[in-house]
């Protein structure tokens, strides 16, 4: 079986959104994380290269096999704020949401400005369980 890539690792997560070219995208990130971590109860850590996590759980695939996991996440992509969110990107709250995409595990967002930052603080706590 292969081997994991994306893990919890030691890299600062400040490093990461400081290096970010993208001034709108770095506020951003930086607003996520603090939502994420009063929500989630957690501090971010940095997954892989460049997705923020927050929160640990166990993850049981179907096969049986287990994983360490985080709780939620996003990452500051080229294109988007992708949020990796348990039921994010079918909660019923979306159609209130404003401006975002969606995909079968993620909820994409251009910037938080075109989106109504109280619903998605709803929906990241719903994620969180």
């Amino acid at each position: 079986m292969a081997e994991l890539k994306t893990r919890a690792n030691n890299n600062s997560v400040s490093e990461f959104i400081n290096a970010l070219t993208d001034e709108k995208k770095r506020h951003d990130s930086f607003v996520l994380c603090e939502i994420m971590e009063e929500i989630c109860q957690a501090k971010p850590k940095m997954w892989g290269d460049a997705i923020i996590g927050f929160g640990d759980k166990d993850l049981v695939y179907p096969d049986g096999r287990r994983i360490d996991w985080m709780v939620m996440a996003f990452s500051p992509r080229k294109q988007n704020l992708t949020l990796y969110l348990e039921g994010g990107s079918t909660h019923p709250l979306l159609n209130k949401l404003g401006k975002h995409k969606t995909s079968k595990a993620c909820l994409y967002i251009k910037t938080l400005k075109d989106v109504d930052l109280e619903i998605l603080k709803q929906i990241i706590t719903d994620a969180n369980g």
